[in-house]
């Protein structure tokens, strides 16, 4: 059966044509798009589709960067980060798939999980895992994505959430300036706000308002140029600029402190996985020892969080895989 599988996020969408047998699958093509190049996920796919003519897609799954509900016509999202609603009964009339799945982006991770190698894993922290306990993912990009793996039948089943919208929570006078400062300039507080692309460069400004270090010119001026979160970390992790590295170790603290929330929540005993396209671009600050100092910080819960196995993604193409395979059990 010859399916398309789809990792639609707010700044890059990647598609695939996958050819699945008996419970394999092998990757016939692939395409990256710029997200915000276009008006609809159908015109990616209409481009997408017009060298596969003669090959028909039978079964299609995306994963998508927002909730999906479930309406009297079938399932719709909007997505987060985009002005893009997509409903998939108009998908199924323009494109004759014989069936369809919209699914949530971090459900697509989490379905990708157990695909994935050791080699597409970087191990923070050992941990024991429980066999068939539930598992937590986590990933900052450019929104915040969580998800819950529960063990069903034979393999592990996703579960969407919007985790990454509840409110940020403080654990120290800095973070709690923070808030101070996140509710004067946005009304309001969450984990997005501050785990997230944006959420750095927000945290760069909250640092720089504070006075405490002077902002580098060339930074800034780099900063007006190009894309800001970029520019930030880059400044962080290359050439060491004071302002730059305190809000990148802000971030880090608040990502460990976050995933560690997520571990309790979830009863992740299976393990914790940090995603999503952030995390390998600054690995050398989430494996330097810092982020799991916040992760375990939760006080008698410490001894739990302890035997929690975590592990980066270092796969950027897990949403995709996820996708593929949810596509190929339709």
């Amino acid at each position: 059966m010859r399916v398309l599988a789809g990792d639609i996020g707010g700044t890059k969408t990647l598609l695939q044509i996958a050819e699945c047998r008996a419970g394999r699958c092998r990757p016939v093509r692939e395409q990256r798009f710029d997200s915000g190049a276009y008006d609809s996920l159908s015109s990616i796919i209409r481009e997408f589709l017009k060298e596969d003519k003669k090959q028909s897609v039978k079964a299609a799954c995306f994963g998508i960067a927002g909730p999906v509900v479930q309406t009297a016509r079938g399932e719709s999202v909007k997505v987060t980060n985009l002005p893009w609603e997509i409903h998939g009964p108009d998908l199924i009339r323009k494109f004759k798939f014989s069936a369809l799945r919209l699914i949530n982006d971090f459900q697509a991770v989490g379905y990708g999980i157990e695909a994935l190698a050791k080699k597409d894993l970087v191990v923070l922290q050992k941990g024991r895992s429980v066999r068939h306990a539930p598992r937590a993912i986590i990933g900052a990009g450019t929104g915040l994505g969580q998800g819950i793996l529960v063990w069903n039948d034979d393999h592990y089943s996703p579960l969407a959430t919007e985790g990454g919208h509840a409110n940020f929570a403080p654990t120290d006078e800095l973070q709690l300036d923070l808030v101070r400062y996140l509710l004067k300039t946005h009304g309001r507080t969450s984990w997005e706000l501050v785990l997230s692309g944006h959420g750095l460069v927000d945290l760069y400004a909250f640092m720089k308002a504070r006075g405490e270090v002077s902002e580098s010119p060339a930074v800034a001026e780099a900063m007006r140029c190009d894309d800001p979160a970029a520019i930030i970390t880059r400044a962080a992790l290359e050439q060491n600029d004071p302002l730059a590295n305190r809000a990148l170790d802000l971030l880090v603290d608040i990502y460990g402190a976050q995933a560690g929330n997520l571990a309790l929540t979830a009863g992740a005993t299976g393990g914790v996985y940090i995603a999503g396209g952030i995390a390998p671009k600054i690995l050398s600050r989430l494996t330097d020892g810092r982020f799991m100092r916040a992760f375990l910080n939760k006080g008698r819960m410490r001894s739990y969080v302890e035997a929690v196995p975590v592990q980066v993604v270092i796969d950027p193409r897990v949403g995709l895989i996820g996708a593929v395979r949810a596509a190929s059990r339709l």
